[in-house]
C-alpha cells in the first residue's frame, strides 16, 4: 500500500513527516549496495582535531614544513581520521538504528588522504542473521570502500553491528 510519502519518511502527524534514520533489518539484505552521499571534504580542522583527540601528533600529520620534506610533499591525514570520517558517512543509512557495534575488521588504507581531498563511500551488505543471544536483534555484516575525488580507492573495511528486528518499535519509542 502506497502512503504517498517519499521513501525514507513517515507520517507523524497531520501535515508533518519525519525522516527515517537507518535502514531496517529487512531492508539490509545481503547484496544491497548503498552509495553514501554527499561526499565529505577533509579539512585541516578534521585532521588536527582527530590527531589531537587520539594523541597522534606525529609530524607527518601536524607539521606542514616537516611534511613538505617527505615523499608526500604535504600533510598526510591521520588514518584514524580517515576511518572515522568514512565510517561516519555510512551511519545514516546502514547503522542509524544500531544498538551495538561488534567489530571493525580487515581495515586497509589503500592510498594516502590529504587535506582538501573529498571522500565518497559505498557499502555492500554481506550477511544478515538473527542474533542467537538477543532474540529481538539482527546481526549485519557489511563491507565499505571509500575513494577520493579522483576515484582512487583510499580505504576498505568490514563492519559487524546489531540492529533491532522491528525498527518501527524502536523508531516509535525513541522518536526516530
Amino acid at each position: 500500500m502506497s502512503t504517498g510519502l517519499p521513501h525514507g519518511y513517515r507520517q507523524v502527524g497531520e501535515d508533518r513527516i519525519r525522516e527515517n534514520v537507518g535502514l531496517s533489518y529487512p531492508e539490509l539484505a545481503p547484496g544491497l549496495v548503498i552509495e553514501h552521499r554527499p561526499g565529505r571534504t577533509v579539512t585541516e580542522l578534521d585532521n588536527l582535531l582527530g590527531a589531537a583527540l587520539s594523541g597522534n601528533v606525529a609530524p607527518i600529520h601536524t607539521d606542514a614544513h616537516y611534511s613538505s620534506q617527505t615523499h608526500w610533499g604535504r600533510i598526510l591525514v591521520c588514518s584514524g581520521v580517515t576511518l572515522n570520517l568514512v565510517a561516519g558517512m555510512t551511519v545514516r543509512a546502514i547503522s542509524g538504528l544500531t544498538t551495538a557495534n561488534l567489530a571493525v575488521d580487515q581495515v586497509r588504507f589503500t592510498a594516502p588522504v590529504h587535506i582538501g581531498d573529498t571522500l565518497y563511500a559505498e557499502t555492500k551488505i554481506l550477511t544478515r542473521r538473527n542474533s542467537e543471544s538477543r532474540p529481538d536483534t539482527g546481526v549485519i555484516t557489511c563491507h565499505t570502500t571509500a575513494h577520493n575525488q579522483d576515484d582512487t580507492s583510499v580505504l576498505t573495511f568490514a563492519r559487524t553491528f546489531l540492529v533491532p528486528l522491528d525498527a518501527d518499535t524502536v523508531r516509535g519509542a525513541n522518536n526516530y
